[in-house]
């Protein structure tokens, strides 16, 4: 018995010997991803790719006793290389625009945890800082489900270097903030015009006065230095946090369907393969020609791609000139999506693809 008991436990150290060497290349490559990932602004986590690997170790082991151990302990060294890829991250950094607090850095936040924001006080400045290496990404609204596009980022992206390498969606959800623990006190609401306009009706139903400023964040940040009682801010509950004021309030907005889809811009485009959830955005310019748009368009439906989105931007440059935005389904690096790409060149004059991306990823607090 003894005898057997060594044996085994020789043949054990001899395995965890070989699973140290392989563990250390396979956390050589997970660095490898870190810095992909870093270079390309894309998020450690990866619920896909998490599930597809889990999928294959389920199916590696035929012994069912032993198969869902095998499960737990892959699991594990997926956590411990993430755990290792966020510090490696730990130096990014993540460009948005606004304040402190601002619904652009609670998104950035959400998506790359290990990273530092840095407040940019206009798109262009925080698109810029991209593209002149001062942050690795940036994070900025390119449309919200109740104002619409956000104009200025899309002429960024059209005129602009970077691509977009994912996009997210953020439920908007407005807090009432102030200085006071007692809403009785409160006379006027300040925040960002569009967020007045989002909670009208609870805003009149108190008969408040209201004040716009430029943001939420701007406003709660108003709030906590005026130190008024009587005035409140209407902004995110992470920026109460940020100024130190009491949520007197939660989700006041007359509609809860409410909710702004960020890119994120980066210096790298990413190269995947085709896969059922692939994204891209096109953006063009239609020759001056009869019927050129259409035809563009018809192009794009005949090599089987389908448009979600189809917008059109005035041409800062150019006066009464237009370029046009898509959000495409497929893949554009495709054999399909190159012909596609050739056959547009005959219909118009500049062609960009700015972004190709895994489908739409929701920003919840449980990611």
């Amino acid at each position: 018995m003894d005898n057997q008991l060594k044996e085994a436990r020789e043949i054990i150290k001899k395995t965890d010997e070989k699973i140290a060497g392989l563990f250390k290349e396979r956390m050589a490559a997970v660095k490898q991803v870190a810095a992909y990932k870093k270079e390309h602004g894309l998020p450690i986590y990866d619920a896909a790719q998490e599930e597809r690997v889990l999928s294959a170790a389920k199916s590696q082991i035929e012994d069912k006793e032993i198969g869902v151990y095998y499960v737990e302990l892959v699991e594990s060294m997926m956590e411990v290389s993430k755990r290792y890829q966020y510090n490696l991250n730990k130096g990014m950094r993540v460009a948005f625009n606004g304040t402190q607090g601002a619904y652009a850095q609670i998104a950035a936040k959400y998506i790359f945890k290990q990273a530092t924001s840095i407040s940019y006080q206009s798109f262009t400045d925080a698109y810029e800082s991209v593209e002149k290496g001062d942050c690795d990404c940036a994070v900025l609204p390119i449309e919200n489900s109740y104002a619409g596009e956000v104009g200025p980022v899309m002429d960024l992206a059209f005129s602009g270097s970077l691509h977009v390498t994912g996009i997210y969606t953020l439920p908007i959800i407005h807090n009432l903030l102030a200085t006071t623990d007692n809403i009785d006190d409160i006379k006027t609401v300040i925040s960002h015009p569009q967020a007045l306009t989002q909670c009208e009706k609870y805003i009149k139903s108190k008969g408040w006065n209201t004040v716009a400023v430029s943001s939420t964040a701007d406003a709660a940040k108003q709030v906590s230095e005026k130190k008024d009682k009587t005035v409140a801010a209407i902004a995110s509950e992470e920026t109460s946090e940020t100024f130190g004021l009491k949520i007197l309030d939660h989700d006041i907005n007359d509609t809860s369907e409410n909710t702004t889809k960020f890119a994120v811009f980066s210096k790298a485009a990413i190269d995947m393969s085709a896969q059922k959830d692939d994204n891209f955005i096109l953006m063009f310019t239609a020759n001056d020609t009869a019927g050129s748009l259409a035809k563009a368009i018809s192009v794009i439906s005949h090599y089987g791609f389908n448009m979600k989105v189809l917008r059109s931007r005035s041409v800062k440059e150019n006066a009464w000139q237009y370029y046009f935005y898509t959000e495409v389904e497929g893949d554009a690096n495709s054999a399909e999506g190159q012909k596609m790409i050739d056959a547009l060149k005959k219909q118009c004059d500049i062609i960009k693809v700015i972004g190709q991306y895994k489908k739409l990823v929701n920003l919840k607090k449980e990611d």
